[in-house]
């Protein structure tokens, strides 16, 4: 029978700031329910989109524009972000995007808002990792055995549901046009200013409908 005889370091590792970005932030797919179905009258499809998130920071609203502009622009269809037409200090004001919609000669305003939100902050701890260094040793069938493990700090995380609605106005009439309200689970380590994941998801959903129903060509 082997003899092992353990020697245990334990060592503390520092998450990657670039790695949290993409790993912190977990969503799934989001459900969505048809609040308005596209009316035969309508005047799409439609090509040119001023995109305007309604949520509380500039930051959070330039997110979701950003996403979902891109991906329009990936089924070849025009978008502007409201965020970039403005400052972090311009009012959210109808006037205001008014005005972005008659200088971007949009045909359509896409409007998303924040409905719902249920959360929870939680205070997580990382699962520590463990590596072996086995040598032998001067006597027969001893070995030695180096164990460190890696324990990374605890964090805190956001865990919860939200609710989003999610309108299209024709600017030609100025009536919503279509509409649908989407909701999902979310995990988030609170460190990360940006939930890039989220955004994502919500935005390839967004994009997805609207083709499906028509109110975009492609």
């Amino acid at each position: 029978m082997k003899i092992l005889r353990y020697r245990t370091v334990i060592a503390n590792r520092i998450m990657i700031a670039s790695m949290v970005i993409f790993l912190s932030a977990c969503a799934t797919i989001p459900s969505v329910k048809k609040v308005q179905a596209l009316p035969d009258t309508a005047d799409a499809p439609y090509e040119n989109f001023l995109v305007v998130a309604l949520l509380s920071t500039y930051t959070a609203r330039q997110g979701l524009e950003k996403q979902v502009v891109s991906q329009l622009a990936e089924r070849g269809i025009n978008a502007v972000a409201s965020t970039s037409m403005m400052k972090t200090t311009t009012l959210m004001t109808r006037q205001n995007y008014v005005a972005m919609v008659d200088k971007i000669g949009a045909d359509a305003l896409l409007v998303s808002q924040l409905i719902d939100l249920d959360s929870d902050i939680t205070k997580k701890d990382a699962s520590p990792e463990a590596t072996y260094n086995v040598r032998p040793t001067y006597y027969f069938n001893v070995w030695e055995v180096d164990l460190t493990e890696y324990i990374e700090p605890q964090f805190i995380g956001l865990e919860g549901t939200y609710e989003l609605a999610t309108q299209v106005y024709s600017v030609s009439t100025r009536d919503v046009v279509w509409a649908i309200e989407s909701s999902a689970d979310f995990e988030q380590d609170i460190s990360v200013p940006r939930p890039y994941l989220i955004y994502l998801d919500e935005a390839r959903s967004i994009v997805r409908h609207l083709s499906r129903d028509g109110v975009i060509a492609k």
